[in-house]
């Protein structure tokens, strides 16, 4: 591979073109494992930033996505539908809770997040209201188009340079109340406080259910999503989930809300919906809020992007959910989350480690100070594995085909980091 012509002319995802992080050159992908150009092979602890729970060049997926290449790869979704985007809207409504009965496929996860704030918008624009706000909570992270970034921590995140250009929306405290911890109900009070002060301002809330994700990997007790569910409905506030990182499993629930037993008024999904092949992702809502958007002056709900329900994107997503319902992931996340529980807890140990945490498939460690990214990726490099932390968060959510060595090649590989001096930041 042409390295130089990557390294002076190809714009990674938050990486400088005056100072570029070493890009090391994937030549293939099977199962757990990425081959590199030189035969190198690494463990992925990522699943691609959450997506390929599958694994890598699996043949179900193959498969599906070879057969739509026979039909078709692509048909404008304006007043023409296709049979594989049916299928997909069939089962998300099968899969995700009862009320929700329509489905609006989008590109990617942040424009489901756009999707649904709009939603909420203008469902209370038809009711001839105006609700310009959202309620959110503090570390949380929704993505990186602006809508998106609006509802993203202003202060504590990769988005703080775009504080002022932004619409400024409400923030609560972040729940501190760990998910095995014992509930303490003082955990929802500013979040309570400031809905009970702006409830006649705010058109939804947003979070991300259990798991704050890219705003610090903060797994968080199910009852404080309990009580945010009571509350929304005590001030007849929308509440929108963000299970774009948590659906499909990954928290060893197939959605992050069944932790809580509760139903959003408005659901984003993404990442993994196609298993990691393809960029898709859907917001879901309910009958209530899609006629009430509907029944107002527009008419309709006013979006339509250009790629919406890509035919090899949703086939590809049939056989990934196809495989989501024979259940295996039950057993494959509980294994990882038994496995995360057996050999995270000794790094605790070690004096730079902060905190440790996992549930489902999720393990991270936290540490006391931030990691040199391109010390500590080519220590991974050189371990076998593929891990991409950041700040002090040292995370993994692999495929849930991983076995035991897997992950535990992928814990060591972390242990022996925390040991050199030249992995951190001085």
């Amino acid at each position: 591979m042409d390295l130089e012509f990557d390294r002076q002319h190809i714009w990674h995802p938050y990486t400088s073109t005056t100072n570029p992080l070493t890009c090391y050159p994937v030549e293939s992908a099977s199962g757990v494992t990425l081959t590199l150009e030189n035969g190198t092979n690494l463990i992925d602890g990522m699943s691609s930033w959450w997506a390929t729970i599958h694994g890598y060049n699996h043949p179900v997926l193959n498969d599906a996505l070879h057969a739509q290449t026979q039909k078709m790869a692509h048909v404008m979704f304006g007043g023409i539908t296709h049979q594989p985007a049916i299928d997909l809207c069939k089962s998300l409504i099968e899969l995700t809770p009862d009320n929700l009965q329509h489905v609006f496929l989008a590109d990617s996860g942040s424009v489901a997040v756009e999707v649904s704030l709009k939603m909420a918008l203008q469902y209370w624009h038809a009711r001839g209201e105006s609700r310009p706000k959202f309620l959110t909570l503090s570390h949380g992270y929704h993505g990186d188009t602006f809508a998106a970034m609006s509802v993203t921590d202003p202060n504590n995140s990769m988005h703080s340079l775009y504080k002022g250009f932004l619409p400024e929306h409400i923030f609560a405290t972040s729940p501190t109340c760990g998910f095995w911890d014992e509930w303490q109900e003082n955990d929802i009070m500013d979040f309570a406080n400031k809905l009970r002060c702006h409830h006649q301002e705010i058109a939804a809330v947003i979070l991300e259910p259990i798991v704050q994700g890219a705003g610090g990997m903060r797994l968080y007790n199910p009852m404080y999503l309990q009580r945010v569910r009571e509350l929304c409905d005590d001030y007849g506030v929308l509440l929108i989930a963000d299970e774009i990182a948590t659906g499909f499993g990954r928290t060893g629930k197939l959605f992050a809300c069944e932790h809580a037993n509760i139903k959003p008024d408005i659901l984003c999904v993404g990442k993994a919906l196609t298993g990691g092949y393809m960029t898709l992702s859907a917001t879901l809502t309910s009958k209530h809020v899609a006629d009430t958007v509907c029944g107002g002056e527009a008419g309709c709900f006013m979006h339509g992007p250009t790629f919406m329900a890509n035919p090899l994107a949703c086939a590809v997503a049939n056989a990934s959910l196809n495989l989501i319902k024979t259940g295996e992931w039950q057993t494959q996340t509980r294994d990882i989350q038994r496995w995360f529980a057996q050999y995270l807890p000794k790094l605790k140990e070690s004096t730079r480690v902060k905190d440790v945490r996992w549930l489902g498939a999720i393990g991270v460690v936290e540490t006391h100070i931030p990691v040199r990214m391109d010390t500590i990726q080519q220590h991974f490099v050189d371990r076998g594995v593929w891990i991409r932390p950041f700040g002090r968060l040292i995370y993994m959510m692999p495929p849930f085909i991983s076995n035991e060595a897997n992950i535990a090649q992928l814990v060591n590989a972390i242990e022996s980091a925390l040991l050199r001096d030249d992995c951190f930041a001085s």
